[in-house]
């Protein structure tokens, strides 16, 4: 039902806005430019498209430490050329900016300057990228941070800023601490300097900050000394891996019980000669090995008959991998290092369950399946993806199976699957043709953040055969290559508005890579395009990389926000725009950067001051003689026509430096006349608490910034609950006594004052925690209708007296 509802209000859109037959809708979100100049930022740092930030910040800082004017003193030209890379890092480290560099180029930066101003050579020697070397610490930004810290591993995350002392004196204890914890839990570190927004919403206002992370708990700060030992001692604490001691009470009921669920035992023997491994160490392993291989210790000292079975003499550590006996199977490891035990271990470890054409449709009918593709790879080299057999239940939650399957032996499954190199893939457990492929960081973490992320969302992989073609229900298809890092960064947004979409559209994605003649076919020249197929319709959208830009698209096309003019719509509806009509007006070119990344903004503008003021866009490229007519010389032109007087042409530019939503929608509010009142000790008196009418203040000071980002959301409120509601403002600067009598505490604070009868309004007024109008609106009509009743009986009972 919710499906033909959506095609129905595709339908009645097109009819009244676009008044066509037959439209193809054809939603273009296109993030990436192919074509560059040789001056292209890529080629001056010497990174690839699909480089990383960390290795765009490695490359960048190789570069300084060469070319920097510092270290070139007698070379005139060395500040222009530095100015060239430094502004090219400036913008390929800043995922926003690459986004729009790799789309429009320098064009698309125009209302950003960065790069103009450097370090010295010092700070890039000394305190730029302090943990780019080191292996054992990963490096977090904005794109991977939340895939790392929800993927269910254990993370202790040092938030530091470059230029601060004490993070540097921090540092090499950091490096031995990550060694000395590496396999345990997960070492990052995170760069506040290049990660400000990331910094800032995970509360980070010192450095270094250091929190623990895992899945399901709250983030916890270490306050304690920063000694290796210290902070050893504190992550720990989160290692809640089991190291059980065995004895003859319970040994066989334990083994037996670990060797049915096909999981076998670690054990150290700890004898009166020999080095036993410590508590520590073996808790170490525990964590390592969890849900793969239990974890025990013996005394052999109080347990000499069970040593005495299995041969030991001394001190010693022994695997038994499931169905081992006292003496066949089980092997004996000389060492005490836990990294060499550890491998030796996930050696013997058996690998994936491996699925054949045979077994494929059948086991993936009914359950989910993470899979990995492999193309005769030895899975000794690859230890880590044993660990994904413990998946089942402990990161994702949900039951899910591991297997592999081998492309040598199964080429034409692999084939059919389009899958013609190394992948991991999620089966959502609905047929052979419901998957995801990951295109990710081959690292653990990442594939456990993807298969919970995949498992749950509805996104497939598509390929010529499972292409939507004419289908009942709509479509969004994501084209893409796997080399183009804003199409990564898409992926997950995609993934989270398929479950807000669930049952409304379906969502799929396309390499264009690998399916080359499908993606000619739609003329996609550029990645990601994401396209949305509804039968036959069309429109054409540029948005943010995000879930949430994906849902208001959606939204604006089920219930159009801006309107788009064409000459004699633009004279009808604007020039001779009706008494008491108001209306913003963007002109733009297509072609044009700038107008490009206005246009999501635009249309969220328009949808706050839906009701309010009537939104509209020209295409200057399409409606050359329009725009001319008009006067448009620059792109975009954003005017504001105001409520017409005998002067229809009335408007005013918009000349602000800010074009986002709220920036534009305080503009366009403040031009307008004021829809509330300023009120005086008497208006309040005499009108708020004496009068007949429902009223809803706002107590600010001048001086409070606060206060002044409220007043235009004010204003909106005035004018949505105009006529049912009055809204007043008091300046408790100028009547402190006033605001004092109605308990007024900090700035801005809104209160409301329903008039209730007879009954004296209280000067206390009734508050209300919140500074968004459209939740206000909403608060005071269900007070409203809460007082309706009331007011009813009082009515009622005073005509009976």
């Amino acid at each position: 039902m919710e499906s033909t509802l959506f095609n129905a209000h595709f339908r009645s859109s097109n009819q009244r806005h676009l008044n066509m037959k037959v439209i193809y809708l054809f939603v273009v979100i296109c993030l990436t430019v192919v074509v560059y100049t040789d001056e292209d930022y890529y080629k001056r740092l010497g990174v690839s498209r699909e480089a990383s930030t960390r290795e765009i910040r490695q490359a960048f800082k190789k570069l300084a430490l060469k070319m920097h004017p510092d270290k070139n003193p007698n070379d005139e030209e060395a500040h222009d050329r530095f100015l060239k890379i430094n502004r090219a890092y400036e913008v390929l480290k800043d995922e926003d900016l690459r986004k729009k560099y790799d789309k429009y180029g320098e064009k698309g930066l125009e209302d950003n300057h960065e790069g103009g101003r450097y370090e010295s050579w010092n700070f890039y020697r000394y305190d730029f990228g302090i943990y780019d070397d080191d292996h054992e610490i990963i490096t977090l930004d904005r794109g991977d941070f939340d895939a790392a810290v929800n993927s269910g591993e254990l993370w202790f995350v040092n938030f530091y800023f470059p230029r601060c002392s004490h993070c540097h004196d921090l540092a090499p204890t950091w490096r031995e601490f990550a060694k000395e914890m590496d396999g345990v839990i997960r070492i990052g570190a995170v760069n506040c300097g290049d990660n400000r927004m990331l910094c800032r919403a995970n509360g980070i206002n010192s450095y270094p900050s250091l929190y623990i992370y895992k899945a399901g708990m709250n983030p916890e700060k270490y306050f304690g000394d920063r000694t290796k030992k210290s902070l050893q001692d504190f992550a720990m604490q989160f290692v809640k891996s089991k190291v059980t001691e065995l004895w003859a009470g319970n040994f066989v009921e334990a083994v037996e019980k670990a060797f049915s669920s096909r999981i076998g035992w670690l054990i150290t023997f700890c004898a009166e000669s020999g080095d036993c491994l410590g508590s520590e160490t073996r808790l170490k392993l525990a964590g390592m090995l969890e849900g793969l291989v239990n974890v025990g210790w013996m005394d052999c000292s109080m347990q000499a008959q069970l040593c005495d079975s299995f041969d030991v003499t001394s001190s010693t550590t022994a695997y038994f991998p499931p169905g081992a006996t006292l003496k066949d199977g089980v092997l004996f490891l000389n060492t005490l290092d836990r990294m060499e035990i550890y491998t030796e271990v996930m050696q013997r470890l058996p690998d994936l369950e491996e699925l054949t054409k045979e077994t494929f449709k059948e086991k993936l009918a009914h359950h989910r399946w993470l899979l990995r593709f492999t193309f005769g790879e030895k899975e000794s080299s690859t230890h880590e993806y044993k660990s994904l057999t413990s998946l089942k239940r402990q990161h994702t939650g949900m039951l899910m199976f591991v297997g592999r399957i081998d492309c040598q032996s199964e080429s034409d499954l692999c084939n059919s699957l389009y899958i013609h190199h190394p992948s991991i893939a999620v089966f959502k457990g609905t047929g052979v043709n419901h998957f995801e492929i990951h295109h990710g960081k081959n690292i653990l973490y990442n594939i456990v953040a993807f298969a919970k992320d995949s498992a749950s969302a509805h996104v497939v992989t598509l390929g010529p055969e499972t292409f939507p073609n004419k289908e009942k229900e709509p479509w969004l298809v994501d084209f893409f290559a796997p080399w183009c890092p804003p199409c990564r960064a898409l992926l997950p947004e995609l993934r989270k508005a398929s479950k807000h979409l669930f049952g409304k559209l379906k969502f799929g994605t396309l390499d264009c890579t690998i399916h080359t003649e499908l993606c000619s076919m739609y003329n996609i020249q550029a990645y990601p395009t994401t396209v949305i197929f509804n039968q036959s319709s069309i429109h054409e959208y540029e948005g943010h990389h995000s879930a949430d830009g994906i849902l208001e698209f959606i939204e604006d096309l089920v219930n159009p926000s801006v309107v788009t003019f064409k000459p004699e719509t633009f004279d009808e509806l604007v020039k001779n725009r009706k008494l008491g009509e108001s209306w913003l007006v963007d002109f733009y070119a297509p072609w044009c950067g700038p107008c490009q990344a206005l246009l999501p903004e635009w249309k969220r503008m328009a949808r706050l001051l839906s009701g309010i003021i009537n939104v509209g866009s020209v295409d200057c490229q399409k409606y050359q003689s329009l725009c001319q007519r008009e006067s448009v010389r620059a792109y975009p032109e954003i005017r504001f026509y105001l409520p017409k007087s005998k002067n229809g042409d009335d408007y005013h530019s918009y000349n602000g430096w800010h074009r986002d939503a709220n920036s534009l929608k305080a503009w366009a509010l403040g031009t307008l006349p004021r829809a509330s009142v300023d009120l005086t000790p008497a208006d309040f008196n005499k009108k708020v608490l004496n009068g007949d009418d429902h009223w809803v203040i706002d107590f600010y000071a001048p001086w409070c910034g606060p206060c002044q980002n409220f007043a235009p959301e004010f204003e909106l409120l005035a004018r949505s609950v105009k006529g049912r509601v009055k809204a007043g403002k008091v300046d408790c600067q100028a009547y402190p006594q006033t605001c004092q009598g109605a308990g007024i505490k900090a700035y801005p604070t809104v209160k409301m004052y329903p008039h209730l009868g007879e009954k004296k309004t209280s000067a206390e007024g009734e508050y209300i925690n919140s500074r968004e109008a459209t939740v206000i609106a909403n608060l005071l009509n269900m007070r409203l209708k809460q007082i309706s009743p009331q007011l009813q009986d009082q009515s009622k009972l005073k005509d009976e007296l």
